[in-house]
């Protein structure tokens, strides 16, 4: 209790006083009383009281020790006093903590986000306690595949859930999406399809309702009961509790709505939210033929998280699953493997790995990016300490004799410390503060810019213990880091030596060391980040460059989905599908539209292993790519036809199956000859008989799926022999306005089908979304790069103008004996061009120690590449030199008289 009246003591200094003020009257009169009733008058008695007392100034701060926090009133003294400093140089303090608050700020933003996809863990119970299932390398599936993450088919989920013993129990999930409208344009919906104990096994438990019951835990079923995440509920039923039974239609197809999650609860893959979860069992409601992906052996959706038992740790469970995999995938042997397959596929083993954090494809494109821009920024805000260190620096020369008259009356040095700390501490705490509030609206910005139209991007950008840790360490760092030097080199002179020294006393080299030193760092930082910036931003271009073999401008991609309009008749859809291509080419502002199974960039895929026509091997074919498109499609996209013909009408269910290849095709299977009349073979499983393929046409080199891959070699297929499909995409080149065209698309879709779902995107952007990671790390780095560069620039002309003014007797002396201007230009050019050569040197050495970590996210770049390397150098040499002419043209012109004058 009397420690807290000593705290509470330090914030009531004025009543402190007074109190003081009034005890000491009282005793002063008690003893006054006294004396005067012994017989002396009252201005003697009042004299004698006041000696018997002795000093009272001594006596009240002796009192005031006892019942103060001394070190706390000493620091809230500091910080008093630093706040008046701050006020009486209000420029001074406004650029440190800008530029703490942006190095901060930056650095916190992309802390907050590896922290919400990789750090934190999971809003569920215990989640150390979670983990996943994956392949190790090279592991081997052929067949269907859909997930963002490593999956695993119905059968392999069960054969590892029986033979594991890491595991109290395991759930599974498949991330996909479902469409909310019932006609016009699509609205989706994010889901997860999941186990019926995937809440139970996470330990969370919904705020309205129920989860999933226990009785649509089957392999198929008619109807499934649907859980809602908290903003879904919030944003499509207004968050009415009576919510509950009602329904809700996901493509088509309504199920009963059972629960709402906590608000805290997104799923369990960081950067992907949910907004409704179903049974495993429903997957049959959406399939064609009523058997759901469960019943193939070659489908492989579903991803596992178990929780540990009590005593295992990741390290045992992944021994446990990996001494299981020879009979787990001896069970799930798919039968139509061929002999090459079947060896690779019983080789595969299974590994466990933490997933406290959750599971996340995110995780994987972003993190090393995230890293590297941390790196970044963080040499960003080193800079921005350099640069005030160095401003604190020529403070505290132009502070000596206040400190020299401070310790000869009687300050201690660690008291004079402790007082030019609280400056440096108070800057970084403001600059702290602003930067966190600027982290917030940058991280915001971050997200955002990752979200693409196919990919919602959800990450909890709450603050958390990690955020708070990470943002008190840089700001203690950032004050010990600008805030030491300044205050040991204020604190530390002889009293007697500053009161002598003049103004115009020329500055030693070692005086000025720690200055260099700061600078040299500054650039050798820039210099690192410089080249960083244009390697990423020459890297984003090569790549932008690539040819992809088609014109994506003015082309628009349209879906037509037939899910929940009676379209269940192939076909009904066969002959819709004929219908729209008729009536979308005779469209007015398209010039010309064709249908296609997979869209450019569109992130779906499918390959096959394939055999020339002389090749007379059952296995062991080169892998090809395949797509399906209708006619004039190359026409549509800009692809040259080299030779033969394309795909037409009469390319039916009853002709024979026919192929366009591109030249990677007809090289790599045909020796580059014209490939129109040949033929190829598609295998197929155990015991079917090959598909065959007459090669009809040649078309240029395309694209696939990225910017980046190696050409691939693609085959492409009528569409017309095949089965239609659900859904149906077209490419749509126009005339004019993108939006004129979509309006008038819908229109002739309403005509055909009002209960069709049409969704729209624009091939351009679709293509862009593609690099979004690669833009992020140029533009990022660009600008990081670019306020390096400024700050270092600013550093070096702070230093050159210090070091002149510093030196101006000397230079007026030089002068006066006769040096030109052009020698006192090289006076100075020579110390500037000496701290730029040596942070030049370093700045190369640690570029060049570093460039291995980036090398992975350059294309057709070296991270040694020397182009690069000179336009950094050159750049931040013209800078430097910019910075160093100014100090030395004032240095030129300087007058002798003047400076011996001021002497």
């Amino acid at each position: 209790m009397a420690w807290y009246r000593r705290l509470q003591n330090v914030f009531r200094a004025e009543q402190v006083d007074d109190e003081l003020n009034s005890e000491f009257e009282f005793h002063l009169a008690e003893t006054a009383d006294r004396f005067v009733a012994e017989g002396m008058s009252q201005e003697e008695a009042r004299r004698k009281a006041r000696l018997r007392l002795g000093n009272y100034l001594v006596q009240k701060e002796r009192t005031r020790d006892m019942d103060v926090a001394g070190w706390l009133d000493a620091t809230r003294a500091d910080l008093a006093y630093a706040v008046r400093q701050a006020k009486a140089n209000p420029g001074f303090a406004a650029i440190a903590v800008l530029s703490l608050a942006l190095g901060i700020g930056a650095n916190t933003a992309i802390f907050q986000l590896l922290d919400a996809i990789r750090l934190r863990g999971l809003p569920v119970k215990d989640p150390s306690q979670l983990a996943t299932v994956q392949g190790v390398k090279d592991f081997y599936i052929a067949g269907w595949y859909a997930s963002r993450n490593e999956a695993f088919s119905y059968a392999q989920m069960n054969s590892l859930a029986r033979h594991q013993h890491a595991f109290s129990d395991m759930l599974t999930f498949w991330p996909t999406r479902f469409n909310l409208s019932t006609g016009g344009q699509s609205r989706y919906a994010e889901a997860l399809v999941v186990s019926s104990n995937f809440f139970d096994v996470l330990g969370v438990t919904p705020v309205v309702g129920s989860g999933i019951p226990d009785k649509d835990d089957k392999v198929a079923c008619s109807s499934g009961t649907a859980v809602l995440s908290y903003a879904f509920w919030q944003r499509e039923f207004g968050g009415q509790m009576s919510v509950i039974g009602k329904t809700i239609s996901l493509d088509g197809h309504r199920f009963p709505i059972g629960g709402v999650m906590p608000r805290s609860f997104f799923g369990v893959e960081p950067g992907h939210g949910f907004d409704v979860a179903l049974p495993l069992c429903v997957d049959n409601v959406f399939s064609k033929d009523g058997k759901g992906r469960a019943f193939n052996e070659t489908a492989f959706w579903l991803t596992p998280i178990g929780r540990l038992k009590p005593g295992w740790t990741i390290e045992r469970a992944s021994v446990d699953v990996r001494n299981q995999s020879p009979a787990i995938f001896r069970e799930t042997l798919p039968s139509d493997y061929r002999a090459e397959g079947v060896k690779s596929y019983l080789a595969n083993k299974f590994k466990a790995a933490s997933a406290s954090a959750g599971v996340s494809s995110i995780r994987r494109g972003y993190e090393n990016p995230l890293w590297i821009l941390l790196a970044i920024t963080g040499s960003v805000l080193l800079i921005a300490c350099a640069n005030l260190a160095n401003l604190l620096l020529a403070r505290a020369s132009a502070r000596e004799r206040e400190m020299a008259v401070r310790q000869a009356v009687g300050a201690s040095r660690p008291r004079l410390l402790m007082q030019l700390l609280s400056e440096s501490l108070l800057l970084a705490v403001a600059g702290a503060a602003l930067g966190f509030s600027l982290a917030q609206l940058l991280s915001r910005a971050l997200v955002a810019f990752l979200n693409t139209a196919d990919n919602r991007v959800e990450v909890p950008l709450g603050v958390d213990w990690h955020i708070f840790g990470f943002l008190a360490a840089w700001a203690a760092i950032t004050c010990i880091l600008f805030g030491l030097a300044p205050a040991l080199r204020a604190s530390g002179g002889e009293p007697v030596a500053a009161m002598r020294g003049s103004r115009t006393a020329t500055a030693s080299r070692q005086r000025n060391g720690l200055r260099r030193m700061l600078v040299v760092s500054q650039v050798a930082l820039s210099l690192v980040l410089l080249i960083a910036a244009l390697l990423f931003s020459r890297s984003l271009q090569k790549l932008l460059a690539t040819n992809l073999g088609f014109d994506s401008r003015n082309v628009l991609l349209a879906t037509v989905t037939t899910k929940g309009a009676g379209m269940e008749n192939p076909d009904r859809r066969r002959q819709l599908f004929r219908d729209l291509d008729s009536h979308v080419a005779s469209l007015g502002n398209v010039i010309s539209a064709a249908p296609i199974l997979f869209p450019p960039f569109s992130g779906s895929g499918w390959n096959d292993s394939v055999h020339a026509d002389n090749d007379a091997a059952r296995a062991g074919g080169k892998e090809a790519w395949f797509n399906r498109v209708g006619p004039k499609y190359f026409a549509t996209m800009g692809t040259p036809l080299l030779a033969g013909r394309d795909v037409d009408d009469h390319d039916d269910m009853k002709a024979p199956k026919v192929a366009l290849v591109n030249r990677a095709f007809a090289k790599r299977f045909f020796g580059g000859k014209n490939p129109v009349g040949r033929s190829f073979r598609v295998e197929a499983g155990e015991g079917k008989p090959d598909s065959l393929y007459q090669v009809v046409g040649l078309v240029g080199d395309t694209k696939y799926n990225e910017f980046s891959e190696e050409q691939r070699c693609i085959a492409f297929l009528p569409l017309t022999q095949d089965d239609p499909g659900d859904d149906r995409n077209f490419v749509l080149r126009a005339r004019g306005s993108l939006g004129a065209v979509q309006s008038a698309f819908q229109r002739e879709v309403n005509t055909l089908n009002p209960n069709l779902l049409v969704d729209f995107r624009v091939m351009d952007v679709q293509i862009q979304d593609s690099v979004l990671r690669e833009r992020l790390m140029s533009n990022l780095s660009l600008v990081f790069g670019i306020l390096a560069a400024c700050l270092s620039t600013l550093g070096l002309y702070g230093v050159i103008s210090y070091m002149v003014a510093r030196r101006r007797t000397e230079i007026g002396i030089r002068v006066a004996l006769g040096a030109t201007r052009s020698n006192v230009y090289t006076l100075v050019a020579r110390d500037a061009a000496m701290m730029v050569a040596s942070g030049l040197f370093v700045g190369f050495t640690v570029a060049l120690l570093l460039s291995r970590y980036a090398e992975s996210l350059l294309f057709e770049l070296k991270a040694r590449d020397p182009l690069t390397l000179l336009l950094a150098g050159s750049l931040l040499t013209i800078t430097a030199g910019i910075a160093t002419m100014l100090p030395a043209r004032r240095a030129a012109r300087l007058e002798p008289t003047t400076a011996l004058r001021e002497e």
